[in-house]
């Protein structure tokens, strides 16, 4: 049966080529199409998503990732991001284009690659050294014992030079710099222990340590390669923003039109953006009217009014009518790019923080240096026994082994980021709780944060049927939020759309059509022939009748009020800071009781507000969920997004909302003080534990073996305290 399926072999390599030629022309006809889908939240949206693209022609797989927000496409070659995301839109699902090259090229781990290669030689050598400790222990004597030995060395010594290659540069790098970090006590620990075996191996003695060292190093790798894998999955935030880039773009030619890399345009090319389409460049716009959704941008709720003359940046959305943009910035000079640049400074800055426990290991590690190189100097001195002094300043160091201090920190996160993930916080960064537990000011953004970034209409009670029936079928000639929004709601009272004729969409301004020989329009009031509102409106009229408006409010988020209530009433400073306009980030702050507020904040203005606070002593916590809330989440001293947000924002933040609800939020705040509080009582525990037996190990009172059972107790003491916070 093997046989019969096998290939026939050919002589001729024009043959023995054609598989691989024919997968070649294959690939050349697929194209790899991504899609960031923000507003995807379960396992049904997954499916949706997948199925609408799976029916639509052109399209071989789609593969929706629920963690990163996004669907990878596998299509025909033809097939564009502009068709596709149509049909994800239809589906009732918001989609972005990502610029494929631009993330896959950073997905090559090569430093995980590294520390698992190292945790899996550590791992295999541990087991076989593990092996013949076993036969050492069930008592075997003499030469027997002696060859055990220098088998285990034989294995160790490699290995430990390999895999603990991790600790080593990092504590020479340390030592280089003129500081003490976790690694160089660990390092000395894992080194100390090995010359001990092998001093002990080469006078036949009983004890060897081979075993406990190369354990050591094979735990440390474990937990070094789990923190490394929880940090790569959170990546930079700034790579986000490069892809959200438009990979390509239609230029406007003598001949008429022509895709384009964006890398190959100019300052003064004039660009085609169709509906739906974003913004490739910084420009200016030359022909056409249509409407722009800023709100990633900005924060804007509402899309504003486009024509000649009005100033666009890459990014936007276009939403209703083709547009002629003449460039005035391109590549990196983008608004896009510089948002990209700042979030990529204040990434790097936020990294200057240092952790409860490289502060302990500054105090820490020379102690127990100096202790252990003491012990040594002084039994040399009084025994004149190079083997005791050793063997002594091994039991030194072993016990005061940082086991318990490297503990106290990732015990105590585990516990509470357990805690907090039951409550719908998901925390990305190892470092999040301590610094969320500092903070006393808090900043949220408005639109998609404290409300839920969705129009809602207030008075459809104040029209009668007929006007309803008219304005449904308007609204479903329309993309524009506001029609959305009165569609779904009107669809849910079960409206039947009446029946018009010559329904079309005016790019900028609104719907019309024909209704029993009547024009009936909706949309703005300039273009309707109604009055002024300070609301979010929009305007029906039926014939040569009155206009009639149409009200609606963004609705707020779930637990936002109790949320706001608690925090300031813990002391935390609470300010309301957004991209909308003046008039509504007021009306919100007035609703929710918050005493500062601040509207029209471009998204350089949030990062200076936030640094002006960092300065002045604040430690201040950014929630917000937006493109011009990214550079502030990242220059925050801590920041936390919801699970809705855009790839970028939430990949800046330390903490994600898995939830709809703000509720949690005051409770992270206290969870963090009280993990940090058992921090510090873990710090004390290792410090008295170490007082009471540090003294013993230097009288020569503990052995080796004893010292590194003492260590594992001061270990679980740490991690049953850890425990007492969930």
């Amino acid at each position: 049966m093997t046989t019969a399926m096998r290939p026939p072999v050919s002589a001729c390599p024009a043959c023995s080529a054609a598989p691989a030629a024919t997968t070649l022309a294959e690939v050349a006809t697929k194209a790899r199409v991504v899609l960031s889908l923000p507003t995807i939240h379960c396992a049904n949206c997954m499916r949706g998503v997948e199925e609408a693209l799976t029916a639509h022609p052109g399209v071989r797989s789609a593969r929706v990732n629920l963690t990163l927000k996004r669907v990878a496409i596998d299509a025909d070659a033809g097939l564009s991001a502009e068709e596709l995301i149509p049909v994800v839109t239809a589906a009732g699902y918001e989609a972005h284009e990502l610029d494929a090259s631009a993330l896959f090229a950073t997905q090559t781990d090569k430093a995980g690659r590294d520390l698992l290669m190292r945790l899996a030689v550590a791992g295999f050598a541990m087991m076989n050294v593990m092996l013949l400790s076993v036969s050492v222990w069930s008592g075997a004597d003499g030469p027997t014992r002696d060859m055990f030995h220098w088998i285990s060395a034989a294995i160790t010594l490699p290995t430990i030079a390999f895999s603990g290659q991790v600790f080593f540069r990092s504590a020479w790098g340390a030592l280089k710099a003129g500081r003490l970090n976790m690694d160089v006590p660990i390092s000395l620990a894992i080194l100390l222990a090995v010359v001990t075996s092998l001093w002990e191996t080469s006078l036949s003695g009983e004890h060897a340590y081979f075993d406990a060292a190369i354990a050591l190093t094979f735990f440390l790798l474990t937990g070094r390669y789990l923190d490394h894998r929880t940090r790569s999955i959170a990546r930079s935030a700034a790579e986000e923003l490069a892809a959200l880039e438009v990979p390509r773009a239609w230029r406007l030619t003598a001949d008429g039109e022509e895709q384009v890399s964006v890398a190959d345009l100019a300052v003064g090319d004039l660009l085609r953006v169709r509906p739906g389409g974003r913004m490739p460049v910084d420009g200016e716009i030359t022909e056409g009217q249509s409407e722009l959704d800023r709100s990633l941008l900005t924060g804007e709720t509402l899309p504003v009014f486009a024509a000649p003359g009005t100033q666009v940046s890459a990014g936007e959305v276009n939403l209703t009518g083709p547009l002629v943009v003449c460039a005035t910035a391109v590549g990196r000079e983008t608004s896009l790019h510089r948002m990209a640049d700042l979030v990529a400074v204040a990434e790097s800055g936020r990294a200057n923080y240092t952790p409860l426990a490289d502060k302990a290991a500054k105090l820490y590690a020379p102690g127990v240096h100096i202790l252990s190189a003491l012990a040594f100097v002084g039994w040399l001195l009084w025994a004149q026994d190079f083997r005791v002094a050793l063997n002594i300043a091994a039991a030194v160091l072993i016990i005061t082994c940082p086991c318990a201090l490297g503990l106290a920190v990732p015990a105590v996160t585990t516990a509470a980021s357990g805690r907090l993930f039951r409550q719908g916080l998901l925390i990305k960064d190892g470092t999040a709780l301590e610094r969320l537990a500092e903070v006393d000011t808090v900043i949220f953004d408005k639109t998609g944060t404290l409300t839920t970034g969705t129009p809602e209409a207030t008075n459809l009670g104040d029209f009668s049927a007929r006007d309803l029936q008219i304005a449904l079928a308007l609204a479903e000639g329309s993309s524009h939020p506001l029609s959305l929004s009165l569609n779904a709601a009107l669809r849910a009272q079960g409206v039947t759309p009446a029946a018009l004729s010559d329904l079309c969409e005016v790019p900028g301004h609104g719907t019309q059509g024909m209704w029993q020989g009547q024009r009936v329009r909706l949309g703005r009031s300039s273009w309707v022939g109604g009055g002024q509102s300070a609301l979010t409106s929009a305007w029906l009229r039926v014939g040569d009748g009155p206009a009639q408006l149409f009200t609606f409010a963004d609705t707020l988020r779930d637990g936002a009020e109790t949320a706001i209530r608690e925090l300031i009433a813990s002391g935390k400073q609470v300010i309301l800071l957004s991209g909308d306009t003046a008039a509504a980030v007021e009306a919100m702050a007035l609703r929710l009781a918050i005493p500062q507020w601040s509207g029209e904040a471009l998204p350089q203005d949030k990062a200076a507000r936030v640094k002006a606070l960092s300065d002045a002593g604040a430690k201040v916590l950014m929630v917000g969920d937006g493109l011009n809330d990214t550079a502030a989440l990242a220059s925050a001293h801590v920041s936390i997004s919801p699970a809705s947000a855009l790839d970028a924002a939430r990949v800046a933040s330390d903490i994600v909302l898995l939830g709809t609800t703000l509720a949690p939020i005051p409770e992270a705040l206290a969870t963090a003080t009280r993990a940090t509080r058992r921090i510090r009582q873990n710090f004390a525990i290792a410090t008295w534990y170490n007082l009471i037996a540090v003294p013993l190990a230097i009288a020569g009172l503990c052995s080796p073996l004893i010292a590194a059972l003492a260590m594992s107790a001061s270990s679980i003491t740490v991690s049953l305290n850890a425990l007492r916070l969930k």
